[in-house]
C-alpha cells in the first residue's frame, strides 16, 4: 500500500473523520487487522486559514511547504483535507513530484456514475462563487452547478464557521439546510454536492430527497483507492 499523505487540520474535526474513512475503508478492503499508512501535517486553523480567509491565495506557500514536507517524509500521493484550500491545489501539484488526488475530480466522477448532469453545490462562499470547484467540473466532466442565493449563502457559511467548526450540531441549522438543499432542488439540482467537508456531520443522505455527494467520504476512499492500486 503506497503511503498517503494528509494535509489536514482544515478544520481538525474534518480530519479526524478522514482519518477513520481511510483506514476503516483500507481494513473493509485489506482485512484482518490492516490499517492505512499515511502520514499526517494538522495546521493551526486559525493560523493559516482563518487568519487568511479574504485573501487565501496567501496560503499556498505554507501549504506548499507541507506538501514537500509530506513528500520528503515518504508521503506517495497527497490529500488535502478539505474543499475550499484546493483553490490553491494546482499550485501545489505543479511543485510536487507525488500526485495529489483533487476532491473536485473525484466527486465529480461519482456525479457521473449516476448520470446526473446538474447539481447543487454548498460550501463555503469561496467555493461556491469561485471557479477552482465549478468551472473544473464544468469543463472536464459537463457537470452544471447550481448555488444558493446570497442570503442562503451566508447562512451556509455562518453555520460551517461558527457552528460546525465547534462541533456544534444543531436541529434548527439542519432544516435551514434542508430548505436552502430543496430550494435548489426546485431549480432543477438533480443532486447536492455537500463541498465542505463538516456539513456531513450536520447532513445526511437519508435526510433530503435526492442524491448528496459527501465530499469527505468521496475524497477519503478515492485516496485508498489510489493508495492500493498497483
Amino acid at each position: 500500500m503506497r503511503i498517503i499523505g494528509l494535509i489536514g487540520g482544515t478544520t481538525w474535526l474534518s480530519t479526524k473523520e478522514y482519518y477513520r474513512i481511510i483506514n476503516e475503508e483500507t481494513n473493509k478492503k485489506l482485512g484482518k487487522k490492516h490499517s492505512a499508512k499515511c502520514i499526517i501535517y494538522s495546521i493551526d486553523f486559525e493560523e493559516v486559514m482563518v487568519k487568511n480567509w479574504e485573501k487565501l491565495n496567501e496560503i499556498a506557500k505554507p501549504f506548499l511547504d507541507i506538501g514537500k514536507k509530506l513528500e520528503e517524509a515518504g508521503a506517495e500521493l497527497l490529500i488535502i483535507c478539505a474543499n475550499t484550500p484546493h483553490k490553491i491545489a494546482d499550485k501545489i501539484q505543479e511543485k510536487i513530484s507525488i500526485p495529489l488526488i483533487n476532491i473536485a475530480d473525484v466527486t465529480a466522477e461519482k456525479i457521473q456514475e449516476k448520470n446526473l448532469k446538474k447539481v447543487g453545490l454548498l460550501g463555503t462562499k469561496h467555493t461556491m462563487n469561485e471557479d477552482f470547484f465549478k468551472k473544473r467540473i464544468k469543463e472536464k466532466y459537463g457537470i452544471e452547478t447550481v448555488i444558493p442565493d446570497p442570503d442562503d449563502q451566508e447562512t451556509i457559511e455562518n453555520i460551517i464557521i461558527n457552528e460546525l467548526t465547534f462541533e456544534i450540531i444543531k436541529e434548527s441549522s439542519k432544516q435551514k439546510y434542508i430548505e436552502i438543499i430543496n430550494k435548489l432542488a426546485s431549480k432543477g439540482a438533480e443532486g447536492i454536492i455537500l463541498g465542505c467537508t463538516e456539513i456531513p456531520l450536520l447532513i445526511k443522505s437519508n435526510d433530503v430527497d435526492v442524491p448528496v455527494f459527501d465530499t469527505t467520504s468521496i475524497h477519503a476512499k478515492a485516496a485508498v483507492e489510489y493508495a492500493l492500486k498497483g
